[in-house]
């Protein structure tokens, strides 16, 4: 790589990641281009990771959070469920959290399901994202 590359590289790795986000943003206003594309195609270059053959599939939209387990935090993760819906009383968001595969938020965009995990993740439960 050229010396420029490098310098650009490492001046990368020191940014924070609130940063780096408003640099892409950056970048794309600039160029008009989006950064999910070059995804798209290495994705697609790997198929190894992808699914070993299978024809490329679209970016998954629609997301469900299901709570694998509760943890040992019991309270932390009742309020974070409430947290996540304001509709669940007490009783109900206990008996999720005490529920392995219980669905929490169905057919959620990337944004509110990544932010419940989190919540609950925080809390102290185990998520899955499907």
């Amino acid at each position: 790589m050229s010396q420029t590359t490098d310098k650009l590289i490492k001046d990368i790795e020191k940014l924070s990641v609130l940063e780096l986000a408003e640099l892409v943003k950056a970048l794309e206003e600039k160029f008009g281009v989006t950064a999910a594309a070059p995804v798209a195609a290495v994705a697609a270059a790997n198929p190894a990771q992808s699914g070993a053959g299978a024809a490329p599939a679209e970016e998954q939209t629609s997301f469900t959070v299901i709570i694998k387990d509760g943890g040992p935090t019991k309270i932390a993760v009742i309020k974070a469920l409430r947290e996540i819906n304001p509709n669940l009383g007490l009783k109900e968001a206990k008996d999720l959290s005490e529920k392995p595969g219980a669905v929490i938020a169905e057919n959620v965009n990337k944004a509110a399901a990544d932010e419940a995990k989190a919540k609950l993740t925080a809390a102290g439960a185990t998520v899955e994202l499907k």
